[in-house]
């Protein structure tokens, strides 16, 4: 918002998660100034927050833990603007994956959250060759599916496919379906997508 100081300050500690996707979203009419938590996560989270400065007013109330529920937009607290005067302001966000009962369980809004890439639980890399018949297919259901991997095409990359061939024992050309690394383990018989799915949780 044009005028105002703010920073936002994500506080972490051994009982706190590094990371997370709650954000802090700023919305004023006329002299109030409203923050909401939007979590933009999977899972809920118990959140702390806080607001310091000057040129403005607000609840004296120690700051409590709300909950803020999946996907879910909550308010978090109003302050009330002075009059023709800038309000000079930093808030911390703090947020607790472990969720307590004593939090604050508020009315809420379900917000849309676009789908996230998946991370497998083995890196993937894919590499083609000119006779793979079902290359194609699993790469397009990877990307669908928001899966995170690498495409190598053999035909651009001739160290690698040399590389391969020499650690296969067999000219690579001939293939019909990808060669696949698994977290550092090369397969030759993949040839569909569920299959591959079925190694992943191997």
């Amino acid at each position: 918002m044009k005028g105002f100081l703010a920073f936002l300050l994500l506080v972490s500690g051994s009982a706190f998660t590094q990371e997370s996707l709650v954000t802090v979203k700023e919305e004023q009419k006329g002299n109030r100034l409203a923050f909401y938590a939007l979590n933009e996560d999977e899972k809920p989270y118990d959140v702390l927050f806080e607001v310091k400065g000057t040129n403005f007013r607000q609840s004296a109330a120690r700051p409590r833990l709300t909950r803020v529920p999946a996907t879910s937009k909550v308010h978090l607290k109003t302050i009330i603007l002075y009059r023709d005067k800038k309000p000079q302001y930093t808030y911390t966000l703090t947020t607790n994956d472990s969720l307590s009962k004593r939090a604050l369980k508020k009315e809420y809004t379900i917000i849309e959250v676009a789908p996230r890439p998946i991370q497998p639980k083995k890196q993937i890399t894919i590499y083609t060759t000119p006779n793979c018949v079902s290359c194609d297919s699993i790469i397009q259901r990877l990307n669908e599916n928001l899966y995170i991997f690498k495409h190598i095409d053999l035909n651009e990359k001739a160290k690698v496919k040399e590389g391969l061939s020499a650690a296969l024992g067999e000219p690579l050309d001939s293939l019909k379906q990808p060669i696949i690394n698994l977290g550092g383990h090369l397969y030759t018989w993949i040839k569909d997508y569920e299959t591959l799915l079925s190694e992943l949780e191997k």
